[in-house]
């Protein structure tokens, strides 16, 4: 039977490396895959891990609709066995909709990757939807770090170095800028200690070089 499946955990936790490595296992044993992604970090119509890996993909944006692409790729011949979808925290809800209707109604196997909360620790629209309706929701075991070396289990966004929790929640960043000059718009793992207390990698460098103060005053 086949199921709607739904990977989960924070940025640099491997989620997209294992949205190629699932792709590559099914296609080398003859079956035949469609990859979808949204918003990742290498552009568009491509899904990239950090690792290096890349493939290229259907772009999917708020307006595609996914059980009309594939209904009108089968009844124009072509062979889809199983989809896989990266970046799927930036579906909307009637696109995870989507997808479960064609795990039960063409019994097609649905394989998707994403966080579950944004910036602000809220839970993206799509990832709410997946962890209603998915046969299997896993939760990736490598775990990202903060940078005090505790499990990051928070999303941060900084915007020219200054960690923000408000703004648009779909802005794209690179998560390896951090030791670069501050981008606009970057982000980083954090635990929930310090995400609450907005102590980012930089910040927390910054206060462990400030001076000690005087022993009088």
């Amino acid at each position: 039977m086949a199921e709607l499946h739904f990977f989960t955990g924070t940025m640099d936790s491997g989620k997209s490396t294992l949205a190629l490595q699932t792709n590559h296992n099914h296609a080398a044993r003859g079956r035949v895959g469609q990859i979808f992604t949204s918003h990742d970090r290498a552009g568009s119509a491509v899904i990239s891990s950090r690792l290096g890996l890349t493939h290229e993909a259907q772009e999917v944006n708020p307006d595609f609709d996914f059980w009309r692409f594939i209904v009108t790729t089968l009844t124009q011949g072509g062979r889809i066995d199983y989809l896989i979808c990266d970046e799927a925290q930036f579906y909307t809800a009637a696109q995870v909709e989507q997808l479960a209707k064609i795990v039960d109604e063409l019994q097609l196997d649905v394989f998707c990757f994403g966080i579950l909360t944004d910036f602000r620790t809220r839970m993206f629209p799509g990832a709410a939807r997946l962890v209603e309706l998915a046969d299997r929701m896993e939760v990736l075991q490598v775990e990202a770090l903060c940078w005090c070396g505790k499990r990051a289990t928070h999303n941060a966004r900084t915007e020219n170095g200054v960690m923000v929790t408000e703004g648009e929640v779909i802005v794209v960043g690179d998560v390896e800028e951090q030791d670069s000059t501050p981008a606009d718009v970057a982000y980083e793992v954090l635990c929930r200690q310090h995400h609450r207390r907005r102590l980012t990698a930089a910040r927390a460098h910054a206060v462990s070089l400030a001076p000690e103060p005087l022993p009088f005053g």
